[in-house]
């Protein structure tokens, strides 16, 4: 089973004050956590992909009829309270593996070792359906 595992940093949801307002070593330590939960999965052959995003400031939204030219918005925009940081995709043998892979991923350390409590969306990855069973 694959599943999509979506990290949403903001203060509203995890208590913790933007990554931009912390320490360089609490920065640190937080980068080589993901460093090596990332090497965990893999040894586990369980990680499928790990990214990190750009920031919202150079994010773009767009729109197409299919006819015209698309048109292209920036966003989200500087009021937004979180922002979508980056992702895993894992291939388990379950739901509650992936549950178990979110969960260390939300108690990544913060400032001062902390753990940021940050919430992850898990997403099951569904293949397409057959046109043929429509």
């Amino acid at each position: 089973m694959r599943f999509m595992l979506l990290q949403n940093y903001g203060e509203v949801e995890s208590h913790c004050a933007p990554m931009p307002e912390w320490k360089p070593e609490d920065i640190q330590a937080h980068i080589e956590f993901q460093h090596a939960l990332n090497l965990e999965l893999t040894n586990l052959g369980e990680l499928v992909d790990a990214q990190g995003l750009a920031g919202p400031e150079v994010a773009k939204f767009v729109v197409s009829d299919g006819k015209g030219a698309p048109v292209v918005t920036d966003g989200p925009y500087p009021e937004s309270k979180e922002l979508l940081a980056g992702y895993r995709i894992v291939d388990v043998e379950s739901i509650d593996r992936a549950i178990e892979i979110a969960a260390q991923a939300s108690a990544a350390p913060g400032p001062g070792g902390v753990a940021i409590q940050q919430p992850i969306e898990l997403r099951q990855i569904m293949g397409a359906p057959d046109p043929e069973l429509l």
